[in-house]
């Protein structure tokens, strides 16, 4: 997700802003203060036409597009009741054929200034649905060790230890977005006139933009806990089981950490150097995804291409490795390749 943040954060400024951040003076001459003007006007309109794909979306009955309307819907405020992200993820979990991929972006659906998050009852009904799924502990262990819950947070390390897959949900968020956001054409308002991919790089930047806000598990929580009781043998033992349930997971953080603890708990050599050298791969993946994407709002095919990635759904992990792949990217690090900096 790290990666994707970089990613979102440049198609949001090069889809809305365009050349207006090429050069910055500390006096802003007229041409600055309209280019201000035409940004904030594109981004009322970008918000209106949210507003109307969700007027379109709302009266759908099936769980997926309903999911889609309301991650489009949760971003905004002076919406009807009606077409609110409330009203529109409660109803995505009771239609016919739900799964736990909306309840758990239903667990955004709450009162943080009651401290009331995640939703309590998507937190239940995520443990019922799936509890073979190893990211509903980490995130239950996550709000146990947030209350001081220990005991209860270890056995949620159990829990996910013995679980069979672990997945976040991104990638059906991804999905639900892709095949909403199309339904209207974004319109001109909406568009930068410089921008070489048009209507599709809007589309891009509002898919990846909002799948961002998936919930998170406790994937810091865990790794403490871990850390904190390496000395333990049974729960080290849980932490190494896990860990390599993690490195296959759907997400590249989950993969970080999973590779992270191999790396720290191992009491094998060559595991650890093994562990270290993915974890290089893996940041080579997401740097490589993120420069590659980043080519989207200058290039029409990419960006249809990572659309159509999207729309097929599958894991986040799923759709960087094969973007890598469809566009001839290593996904093995050069050897004298080193990992760049963060930039502020």
């Amino acid at each position: 997700m790290l990666g994707r943040r970089l990613l979102v954060l440049g198609l949001v400024l090069a889809s809305l802003t365009g050349p207006a951040l090429a050069a910055k003076t500390p006096a802003k001459p007229k041409s600055a203060t309209a280019n201000d003007q035409q940004i904030a006007a594109r981004r009322q309109a970008l918000l209106a036409f949210q507003k109307d794909l969700v007027s379109v979306i709302a009266p759908q009955a099936m769980p997926v597009p309903l999911l889609g309307g309301a991650l489009l819907a949760r971003p905004l405020t002076d919406l009807p009741d009606f077409n609110s992200f409330h009203t529109l993820i409660d109803r995505a979990s009771t239609a016919p054929g739900a799964g736990p991929e909306i309840n758990w972006v239903r667990l955004s659906d709450c009162d943080t200034k009651a401290d009331a998050c995640p939703n309590p009852d998507a937190m239940d009904k995520l443990v019922a649905q799936a509890p073979d799924n190893a990211a509903v502990w980490l995130l239950k262990l996550g709000q146990d060790v947030k209350n001081d819950k220990l005991d209860a947070a270890r056995e949620d390390l159990g829990k996910a230890a013995a679980a069979k897959v672990y997945d976040d949900y991104t990638g059906i968020s991804l999905k639900a977005l892709a095949t909403t956001v199309t339904l209207l054409p974004p319109p001109p308002a909406v568009i930068n006139p410089l921008s070489p991919t048009g209507a599709v790089g809007v589309q891009v930047m509002m898919v990846f933009g909002l799948a961002e806000t998936q919930p998170q598990p406790g994937l810091q929580a865990t790794s403490r806990l871990c850390e904190a009781n390496k000395d333990n043998e049974g729960m080290k033992a849980d932490c190494l089981k896990l860990a390599k349930l993690l490195e296959w997971g759907s997400s590249p953080l989950g993969r970080s950490l999973g590779l992270h603890l191999r790396e720290v708990l191992s009491d094998d050599p060559s595991q650890q150097d093994d562990a270290r050298r993915a974890r290089r791969n893996l940041v080579w993946q997401v740097q490589s995804f993120a420069q590659l994407s980043s080519r989207a709002q200058g290039d029409t095919a990419l960006a249809q291409h990572l659309l159509s990635l999207a729309r097929s759904g599958g894991t986040e992990m799923s759709l960087m490795l094969t973007a890598l792949h469809d566009y001839n990217v290593n996904v093995e690090a050069p050897a004298d390749w080193e990992p760049s900096k963060p930039q502020a």
